[in-house]
């Protein structure tokens, strides 16, 4: 996956999404003739999965002049400790002192994302964790939530974007409205496995018109060896989907002579809930995490300066001079 894959929207190029303090101050600066050369340091607040430098180095490219310019990082998805330099730039204050802001959101959301999908990864013990959770942010990032899920160690997700962006391929089949539009759900995956190509598998929601035991065991008859799997889906249930559900979905799937259907579980998981299915021995063959991942809170960032032109400064509070840090990578 390339840097480029990343796109730079022309509201942040332009600033649009800055504060308006940082406008002011590079209106200051220009006016008076100042511009020197900062050194200025990244790091969260609280630890977590570290996500989001792709993207930053993308920007950074198109803003940081070619020559006088040094960009140190921690690699993507390490784990990074609260208060540990992640970032540091040291180039002309004036090509990127503007877009703190841009830099500071990107790597707080991706990091808080991909800090909530490692947790949900870490509880699964090993079962897949797809992210489901596009549906719950705005579409202007869903691609990148995505992307951060998988940083964190989900296997796939939902959406085109963020697979694109991690060279994978998208997870999910068919929408349940398909089977309510053509009125069944075998009908509707009878359809699915005629028009959607083979390497696509044929995994289907059920509990959609019938019951989760009827629908996986009509879906089994009418498909056998070519449907892969189903989904329990907790938005077509009042109760939520519980362990026993699962464990008798199984039986009866092997009852009926279909013991290779996997069972998916989706829904409004968390790793407490997850944890709950393993420890309840419910054969889950992935879970499908939605606002888990989605929904998780910013791991805030800060940024410092703590050289100007080669001199040790920094605010009250901070420590003068560059913070060492022998986990950094040169990325520019």
């Amino acid at each position: 996956m390339a840097e480029s894959d990343f796109e730079v929207r022309p509201s942040v190029m332009v600033g649009d999404t800055a504060d308006v303090s940082f406008h002011r101050g590079i209106t200051i600066l220009r006016n008076e003739g100042i511009n020197p050369v900062v050194t200025m340091e990244f790091s969260p607040v609280e630890g977590g999965v570290f996500c989001g430098i792709r993207e930053v180095k993308t920007l950074l490219s198109k803003v940081l002049p070619e020559s006088n310019r040094e960009v140190w990082a921690l690699e993507e998805g390490a784990t990074v400790s609260s208060g540990e330099v992640a970032l540091r730039i040291t180039a002309p204050y004036v090509s990127f002192g503007l877009y703190e802001t841009a830099l500071c959101g990107t790597l707080s959301h991706s990091t808080g994302w991909a800090t909530a999908s490692k947790e949900c990864v870490s509880a699964a013990a090993g079962i897949p964790v797809i992210s489901a959770g596009a549906r719950y942010v705005h579409p202007s990032v869903a691609g990148i939530m995505d992307y951060a899920s998988m940083v964190g160690g989900c296997v796939s997700c939902s959406t085109t974007l963020g697979a694109k962006l991690t060279g994978t391929t998208p997870a999910g089949t068919i929408s349940p409205n398909i089977s309510l539009i053509m009125g069944d759900t075998v009908r509707a995956m009878q359809a699915f496995d005629k028009h959607i190509p083979h390497e696509v598998s044929r995994v289907s929601p059920v509990n959609v018109i019938k019951d989760e035991i009827e629908e996986s065991v009509s879906l089994a008859k009418a498909l056998r060896q070519r449907l892969r799997g189903v989904i329990l889906d907790e938005s077509q249930t009042q109760d939520g989907i519980r362990p026993n559900m699962v464990k008798e979905v199984r039986a009866r799937l092997n009852l009926a002579g279909y013991s290779q259907v996997e069972i998916f579980v989706r829904g409004n998981l968390n790793g407490q809930r997850i944890r709950e299915f393993l420890d309840a021995g419910a054969p889950v063959s992935a879970f499908e995490v939605g606002r888990c991942i989605s929904a998780a809170a910013p791991h805030e960032f800060n940024a410092d300066i703590h050289e100007v032109d080669g001199k040790p400064i920094a605010r009250r509070g901070c420590i003068p001079g560059s913070t060492q840090n022998l986990r950094l990578v040169e990325i520019m």
